[in-house]
């Protein structure tokens, strides 16, 4: 039986979004939950966006940078997408966020935070409803001041993400009197971790602070606490560190201190009904990455309900999305003039499998979007 063409008014009244994003590799656990979250929000909607059928296609990027360009471009000039959602690795975002800007297409990242996306390479079509390194690290930076600790040691993977977390820090900890005794980087994805430790002991400052995530994340805090210095350095970092990692790091965690725009206890009437709704449809707890996912599909939804029925009108779903505020599991949050967001960045403290909110580090925090010329 041959099938019937999409008739008019049926095509005009669907979105065509373009999901790529890690499904296999050491970020599928993060790009699987994006999707969760995406299509967690869309089922809350009866299935529609703005009034909209959602249609999706599906690329797999597998975090591989190299091919980035290629991956957009299938979904972008091959399938025709009204909007690229994705994705998590900084690198692979970037060559996204060219092909988005060179073909105009709209993109929202949900995941992403090299500050160059909503700083230097901004665009009015490409938005960000997840985070700046910057934003986390540098509300750590006024945190760890206000603790009282003058001379702080830094370690990360020396690469751009890692490199701008403690470029963020380092700013607000300085403007605040600290001094940063020593920073220490090693190679990417490397976790030989003691001659650090070594190092640190010897340093012996008043805090570490530190940007690591995933398997590596679980594995440095483990590798600290063994070596004896979690109860005589008090170790803080992004708060990547103990997100999805706890179980890994088997109690080694307790007591770790992170910030973040998102935290276990919150206590919010939208945030029970998300995590509530989440848990029901998929079995499992949300975390970080099914927010930002639902709250992607929020923000096009909030574009999508401004603009006229028929065919997308990306400048009129742009203009609303810009103006949006988005009732989020993490709080409401609005987006700077460089489409990212303007939020709350939460203090938490590891309790047992959980991150606690102990308190907001930074409200409404913005980033500074540095060389950002929108056109």
């Amino acid at each position: 039986m041959a099938l019937l063409p999409l008739s008019g008014a049926y095509a005009a009244d669907r979105v065509k979004v373009g999901l790529m994003l890690p499904y296999t590799g050491t970020y599928a656990s993060v790009g699987n939950a994006i999707t969760n979250g995406f299509k967690q929000y869309v089922a809350e909607q009866g299935g529609k966006l703005g009034g909209r059928e959602v249609e999706y296609f599906v690329v797999d990027d597998e975090s591989d940078a190299a091919k980035g360009t290629e991956n957009a471009n299938k979904l972008v000039k091959r399938d025709e997408v009204d909007v690229l959602v994705g994705t998590a690795h900084s690198g692979v975002a970037l060559a996204m966020a060219k092909v988005a800007r060179d073909t105009k297409t709209l993109m929202i990242i949900p995941n992403a935070g090299a500050d160059e996306l909503t700083g230097v390479l901004c665009a009015p079509n490409v938005f960000r409803v997840s985070f700046s390194a910057w934003q986390p690290a540098h509300a750590m930076g006024k945190v760890v001041a206000e603790r009282g600790h003058k001379n702080v040691v830094t370690v990360t993977w020396k690469y751009s993400f890692g490199e701008q977390s403690v470029a963020g820090f380092k700013e607000a900890f300085e403007q605040a009197g600290g001094k940063i005794a020593k920073e220490l980087y090693l190679p990417f994805p490397n976790v030989e971790f003691q001659p650090f430790l070594t190092e640190i002991a010897g340093l012996k400052p008043d805090a570490v602070f530190v940007f690591f995530a995933g398997g590596g994340a679980a594995k440095f805090v483990k590798d600290y606490d063994a070596a004896g210095l979690k109860n005589s350095i008090p170790l803080y970092g992004s708060g990547f560190l103990t997100d999805g990692t706890l179980e890994a790091m088997g109690g080694a965690g307790e007591g770790v201190m992170t910030t973040l725009h998102y935290a276990d206890g919150l206590d919010t009437e939208k945030d029970k009904t998300f995590r509530t709704g989440y848990a029901s449809a998929y079995k499992m707890q949300p975390d970080v990455y099914a927010v930002q996912g639902y709250d992607a599909a929020q923000l096009l939804g909030a574009g999508l309900a401004k603009a006229p029925a028929g065919k997308f009108d990306k400048d009129a779903v742009m203009k609303a999305m810009s103006a949006a505020t988005v009732d989020s599991p993490r709080g409401a949050f609005t987006l700077s003039k460089a489409n990212n967001p303007v939020q709350d960045i939460y203090l938490r403290k590891v309790e047992g499998s959980q991150n606690k909110v102990v308190g907001v580090a930074a409200p409404k925090l913005a980033d500074p979007a540095r060389g950002c010329r929108m056109n």
